[in-house]
This record gives structure tokens, sequence and C-alpha cells, in this order.
């Protein structure tokens, strides 16, 4: 998935790089045949141009913005995790003796489960058979903790042990629910379109000009292109170059501090 994901990467890169360049070719030729039909004519669309470039990198501010700020909270939600099952497992001593030992163990089982949940990507078949697995210990560990709190009767194990037992057990669906929040494919194609008339438009503004200028063009296709590499590659940091790996590392930790 990683190799079908730079391809596809790589594919939109080319696409819309090439498209911008001629685009822009496109916009010189209109321009120079405006010019030779009306010699005297002064240079229209000047006002059209701005509008279009001004949207476009609106929409790119945009998009980079809520690409960045998915990343963060993506990061933050393994903090986030590594902190509810670390609350979770310090409240099992709540529980009977004779109940923290099994309970700690479906703990330890659970930590191993989700972390081979993301280590295993992208083999997509490793990554459902661990999450399937870190539910069933979570019915096991919810089951467990209930009958523990049970029998021992007291109130903090009802009111600390199991609320945090449940929250562990949440942030896991708010984590699954943040990997698959993605801008609409609209946006993609409507960017992809207003760029694409940005570049026809630059092309066309350039017909008065006598010598291309070749660092403009390709500039403008490049600064625009690898500005929506990066987006895409924020929007799946499990697969592209920026990745929350290293973020992982908690999750480890804490499953050593469990031995």
């Amino acid at each position: 998935m990683i190799v079908q994901f730079a391809e596809s990467t790589l594919l939109i890169v080319v696409v819309l790089f090439g498209g911008m360049l001629a685009m822009q070719s496109l916009g010189k030729r209109l321009g120079l045949r405006d010019r030779q039909r009306d010699p005297e004519g002064k240079p229209s669309g000047g006002a059209a141009e701005a509008a279009v470039v001004t949207l476009l990198g609106l929409l790119l501010g945009f998009t980079f913005s809520g690409a960045g700020a998915r990343f963060d909270s993506r990061r933050n939600l393994v903090v986030q995790e590594t902190n509810a099952i670390t609350t979770a497992w310090l409240r099992i001593d709540l529980l009977p003796e004779a109940r923290q030992a099994p309970v700690k163990d479906l703990f330890r089982k659970y930590v191993d489960a989700r972390i081979e949940t993301y280590r295993a990507v992208p083999d997509m078949k490793a990554v459902a058979a661990a999450s399937a697995q870190a539910r069933s210990l979570q019915q096991q560990i919810w089951s467990t903790s209930v009958a523990g709190a049970t029998e021992t009767r007291n109130t903090p194990a009802f009111t600390l042990l199991l609320p945090a037992v449940n929250s562990m057990i949440e942030i896991t669906t708010t984590r699954t629910a943040a990997i698959q929040i993605h801008p609409p494919l609209a946006i993609y194609i409507m960017f992809g379109m207003i760029a694409l008339v940005a570049a026809m438009f630059a092309g066309y503004g350039s017909a008065d000009r006598k010598v291309s200028s070749w660092v403009h063009r390709f500039g403008f296709a490049a600064v625009v292109t690898v500005a929506v590499y990066i987006i895409v590659d924020f929007d799946y940091p499990r697969l592209g170059l920026i990745r929350v790996t290293s973020m992982d590392q908690m999750l480890v930790d804490l499953r050593r501090s469990m031995n």
C-alpha cells in the first residue's frame, strides 16, 4: 500500500505540474493571438487573473492549515490513548488482589494488540486482525473489571476504575475515526481546476513579454505541486514521508513499564 500511495501521489504531482505548464503555454498562445488581432489594444484580464490567483492562495492556505491541524490531532490522540491506558492500568489496584493479575495480563495483551494495529500498516489484513483482537480484549477487560468491582463492593472501583477503562476503550474509536477524516474529493478537484486556470491566466499575461521566463513558469507550477504533495502527505501520516509513527514509541514505552 505504501508503494501504491507513493505512486498515486507522484502521479497527481506529475499530472498537475505538467497540466500547469501546458495551460501556461495555452494561455500565452491565446494572448499572442489576441495581440495580433488588436495590436493597439491594452492588455486585459488583470483583475480576473488576480482574483483567481488570490482564490488559489486562499484555498491552498486553508487546505494546508486543515491538513496540519489533522496531523497534530492524530499525534495528540496517541498521547491521549497512552494516558488513558496508563490511568486505567494504575487503577487496577482498586480491584481485589486475586483479580488484579488476570486483568493486568489482559492489559498487556491489549497494549500489544494496539501497538500491532498501527505497526502492521500498510498490511491491512494484519491491521484488521490486530484491531479485532484489541476489541475482543476490550470486552474481556471490561467484563473482568466489572466483576472485580462488584466483588469489592467499594465505591472507588466503580467511580474510578470503570470510567478509566471506558475512556481507554472510547479513545480507540476516536483514533479510528480521525484516520478516516480527509477533505472531500471535490476540494482537490476544485483545487486542481483553479490551479490550471491560474496557470492559463499567468501564461496569457506573459504574452506581452518578448522573452518567456522559464524560471517563473516552472517556479509557479513547482510551488503549487509541492504544496499539494505536502497536503496529501499530511493527510496520510502512516503512508507518506511525513509520519506520526515516532509517537507510537509512547505506547511501546508504556508496554515495557507493564512488565
